[in-house]
């Protein structure tokens, strides 16, 4: 039996509009996002104006798996709401983003306003290794430590094979997620959670 390792994909999407027409651009956003809602897999959405009066916008949509994104992507749902905005919307740009770095994303709104931008940011690179380091470092001298004492005839190249292949679905899926969610605050800059007490 095969097991299929799913990873979030997160999609964003740079808009243009001319911004005497911005109320029209939240009500098509707003209606989307509710379209999206109703499909299996439909993870969060949120948008952002780059600044008051701006023209630019830019709209991340979240999905659990590529598959789940497929589906709405080549819905007839989403190509007549997209239609609906033809002669209002530009779109100028689209980046997929997936992998560890989904990790460190911030939870998606199903909406936001305008006049109060909540980007949905990442943590600085630098901050991202340090978790992953911390994440991988145990995992990997355990790994050594149990590999060399217990399977110390196997041949390197076999045994460095055997760690890898149980070191990256438990970093992926249980350890990383643990450690994401417990250096939160560190990793976006927030108080630590004990200065709250």
């Amino acid at each position: 039996m095969s097991m299929t390792l799913t990873v979030p994909v997160t999609v964003s999407i740079a808009r243009r509009v001319d911004p005497d027409r911005a109320s029209e651009m939240v009500a098509w956003m707003r209606a989307g996002t509710a379209l999206a809602e109703a499909f299996p897999g439909f993870l969060g959405a949120g948008w952002v104006q780059s600044g008051p009066g701006s023209p630019e916008w830019h709209m991340l949509y979240r999905f659990a798996d590529a598959e789940t994104l497929r589906r709405w992507e080549e819905s007839p749902q989403r190509h007549w709401w997209l239609s609906s905005a033809q002669g209002i919307v530009e779109h100028t740009r689209v980046e997929r983003r997936t992998g560890i770095e989904g990790w460190f994303d911030r939870p998606l709104e199903h909406s936001v306003d305008p006049v109060e931008p909540v980007a949905p940011a990442s943590p600085p690179r630098w901050k991202q290794a340090v978790t992953i380091w911390l994440a991988f470092f145990p995992l990997s001298l355990t790994a050594t430590l149990l590999t060399s004492r217990f399977l110390d005839a196997v041949p390197l190249a076999a045994r460095v094979l055997l760690m890898t292949l149980c070191l990256t679905p438990l970093m992926t899926y249980l350890v990383l997620p643990r450690i994401t969610r417990a250096l939160h605050w560190w990793l976006h800059g927030q108080p630590a959670p004990w200065r709250d007490a």
